[in-house]
């Protein structure tokens, strides 16, 4: 059980964890989840009920290389080895990069200065078992990534971007800065990565299924535009795949974790 004498610490953590298995991030009834994993393991710890929390609420089957959390304890575990604790109680699909103290106002979601996510499309007309649980195959027509790019270089900057947003989120409004918008392709993969102060509910796979129209031809830049421009979320119908999405990392002022632990620790594929 925690002990009443000592000081309660606030703990961050770094966490990866393949989506495959997951209903999502948030803990919810009758799912699975990764948050409630963690916390699972936590009480299994401590001897009772601890609460985490996320940077992020990715959704069902979405991947993370650098999730942050963060939870407070009164319990005689220096903060920098409850990554090894907690790793040695959770599941194989689940992984604790590192752990530190943080201030005891520090948080893991209202702290964030950004999000950054990846979305990997392969190309190829054969099947690649290896790419598979991390990639959606789009072979169905070419895909020009310039257009894709070209696609994204409006969304800089502070937008209502709710034509993107699904039903059933909380937040009270659509509107968040688009930071850095990258479109980029390595033989038959093509990487999409886009960082903002904040995401809404569904909103990269929205995003990225219009990407791909424009990509392949079949949506014009003019009328890509114009849909998020006038927030008309009745013409996004598809939403690309959960397996290839990636929250790939989370941004912090004066986060005490190294920056290798967290910044870029999602291999990028490539056949060369």
């Amino acid at each position: 059980m925690e002990n009443s004498t000592l000081e309660k610490k606030r703990v961050a953590i770094v966490i990866q964890y393949l989506g495959a298995n997951y209903h999502g991030w948030q803990r919810q009834p009758n799912y699975n989840s990764v948050q409630e994993e963690i916390e699972k393991a936590i009480a299994s710890v401590v001897g009772n009920p601890v609460t985490i929390h996320g940077a992020g609420r990715t959704d069902s089957g979405v991947h993370a290389a650098a999730q942050v959390a963060h939870f407070e304890v009164n319990f005689p575990i220096p903060a920098d080895r409850w990554s090894k604790v907690l790793n040695s109680c959770l599941p194989d699909d689940i992984v604790i990069r590192a752990s530190a103290q943080v201030a005891n106002d520090w948080h893991a979601c209202f702290g964030a200065s950004f999000r950054r996510y990846r979305y990997t499309i392969y190309t190829g007309k054969v099947p690649n078992l290896f790419l598979q649980p991390f990639s959606w195959h789009y072979y169905h027509q070419p895909l020009d990534e310039s257009l894709i790019q070209k696609a994204l270089n409006p969304l800089l900057g502070v937008h209502d971007l709710s034509a993107f947003r699904r039903a059933g989120s909380k937040r009270l409004h659509s509107i968040l800065e688009v930071q850095e918008v990258i479109c980029q392709r390595k033989e038959d993969l093509i990487h999409i990565e886009i960082q903002a102060s904040g995401f809404l509910y569904g909103m990269v796979r929205l995003l990225v299924g219009m990407l791909v129209e424009v990509g392949s031809g079949t949506r014009s830049l003019s009328e890509f535009q114009d849909i998020w421009v006038n927030r008309r979320r009745d013409l996004v119908k598809y939403s690309a795949p959960a397996k290839g999405l990636c929250l790939l990392r989370v941004g912090y002022p004066n986060f005490p974790i190294p920056e290798p632990i967290w910044f870029n620790t999602q291999p990028i594929f490539t056949f060369s």
